[in-house]
């Protein structure tokens, strides 16, 4: 089945990594390994992050005019759904639900979140476009369980859940280098390692780090080394926060798909405090490779993460729990290499995109017999 593909906020091919852009394109993935054809159908960003009418007006007319041109200039057969990927009130979809009423295809919404408290607001034009396309969709899919509340109203009878998911694959294959690691940056291989994954950008990752930094000065006497992958706009604020460490912290910037798997694969424990994270796919790409987690109980966080039994999961922004759920896991060696075993079978069970691609085609199945 083709498949046009949008993604209002960030588009898959977009040049910025971030976690929206890679489950972008585990969807597309997951989509061709159920046998489809996702086409993406436009490159437009609908985000409108201030809050400001005239602007998010203006987004709606341009919108309006791309979905006209789009159906006026489509090349190739038509495509059989649409499917748009992550909408919320400030990135709403002002092309999709056009296209697919004008063409009577099946508008299909994967990861949507909405808000009633935004109702009535600065964002309120914005947030009534995502009411309307929820009421249309022939399918809500959520990845989020904690966006099922308030979705459940705009989409009885056609919410649907998919845990969140990543390709196993490379994950799996990954092979420890500790004594390649040690020799090029100066780490003990006997020593416990800790690995941080998260963009250096202002607000909650800001935040997750702050608490990082709050919680390994409370493990003076622990042993440690901590491996942080990671850069963007604030990396001189989030190294500033681990400046009393020394060379007890490692910065390993930007890492591409293989290396970082080799750093799951090396490391010990995963540490992110997560705070408002989705779900962290650097959460579950680290248990795929047998790598136990500590991570706050945040938003879907234990959704990926299995408190007790994959990881454990302190309550968010306390620094001190967090320390020491890390320092009982570090001081565990048996206790951490089990879960270490659990969470990477817990992945290839429930979280692969072979499992995503079975029900996104069943999805569409269904949805496509009832257009």
């Amino acid at each position: 089945m083709r498949v046009a593909f949008y993604a209002p906020l960030k588009p898959p091919h977009h040049p910025v990594p971030s976690g929206d852009r890679r489950i972008a394109r585990l969807l597309m993935g997951a989509l061709r390994l159920a046998g489809h054809e996702p086409v993406i159908a436009s490159q437009f960003r609908s985000r409108e992050p201030k809050g400001n009418l005239t602007r998010q007006a203006r987004l709606a007319e341009l919108g309006q005019k791309l979905a006209l041109r789009l159906m006026r200039q489509w090349r190739g057969p038509k495509p059989k759904a649409w499917l748009t990927y992550h909408l919320y009130y400030k990135a709403p979809d002002w092309i999709g639900p056009l296209v697919a009423a004008a063409w009577n295809i099946p508008y299909i919404v994967v990861e949507a979140s909405y808000a009633p408290k935004r109702a009535g607001g600065p964002w309120d034009f914005s947030h009534r476009a995502v009411a309307e396309a929820l009421r249309q969709a022939a399918a809500v899919v959520s990845i989020n369980p904690n966006d099922q509340a308030c979705l459940q109203p705009l989409a009885d009878g056609r919410l649907h859940y998919i845990p969140p998911f990543l390709d196993p694959a490379p994950f799996l294959a990954a092979q420890p280098a500790r004594t390649e690691l040690a020799a090029r940056h100066g780490l003990d291989p006997a020593q416990p390692w800790l690995l941080a994954v998260g963009m250096m950008r202002s607000g909650s990752k800001l935040t997750s780090y702050s608490v990082l930094a709050e919680a390994v000065a409370l493990m003076p006497n622990t042993s440690w080394r901590l491996l942080v992958v990671g850069d963007g706009a604030m990396s001189s604020q989030v190294h500033a926060l681990f400046a009393r460490f020394g060379d007890r912290v490692v910065w390993l910037g930007q890492q591409d798909e293989a290396s970082l798997a080799v750093l799951y694969a090396s490391a010990d424990l995963m540490v992110w405090p997560a705070i408002r994270e989705a779900f962290g796919m650097a959460l579950l790409e680290a248990q795929a490779t047998g790598l136990p987690v500590v991570a706050g109980c945040t938003d879907g966080v234990p959704a990926v993460v299995t408190d007790g039994e994959t990881g454990l999961l302190p309550p968010p922004e306390d620094a001190i729990a967090f320390a020491q759920a890390v320092t009982l896991l570090l001081t565990d060696h048996s206790q951490r290499e089990a879960m270490g075993v659990a969470a990477k079978a817990r992945v290839l069970r429930h979280h692969s995109l072979q499992s995503a691609a079975d029900a996104l085609d069943q999805i569409l199945q269904d949805s496509s017999c009832r257009s």
